[in-house]
């Protein structure tokens, strides 16, 4: 359970470098803390509302609802502290952390499949 939560976390992390990075924005530990912590509060909500802990590495419904929750709430959060989310960037923090949250899961479900 905690791997699977610090695994969520440093799917939104690499996520928030990444995105930062793509747009030369300096990638300095403030302007990281302050893009990611919308999404960290979100996936922290999800996490506690789904109750992931109790199969976190389960697709459905699971993941998907955390992922839904982390970037709608992220995105929310943005809106409400005054940091914005226009143009591409919904469909893009959409896009990407699907692709995160979901894909570590994924990649883990093939291993234990695997080794067993």
């Amino acid at each position: 359970m905690v791997r699977a939560a610090a695994a969520d976390a440093a799917a939104v992390l690499a996520f928030v470098v990444a995105g930062r990075s793509s747009h030369d924005e300096t990638n300095a530990l403030a302007g990281i803390a302050t893009t990611a912590w919308p999404f960290l509060v979100a996936l922290g909500a999800g996490w506690l509302v789904l109750r992931s802990w109790r199969n976190p590495l389960r697709l459905w419904p699971t993941a998907v609802l955390l992922w839904l929750v982390t970037v709608a709430g992220g995105l929310g959060l943005r809106l409400v502290s005054g940091q914005g989310a226009s143009g591409a960037f919904p469909l893009v923090a959409a896009g990407v952390l699907a692709l995160l949250l979901l894909g570590w899961r994924l990649v883990a479900r093939v291993i234990l499949r695997h080794r067993a």
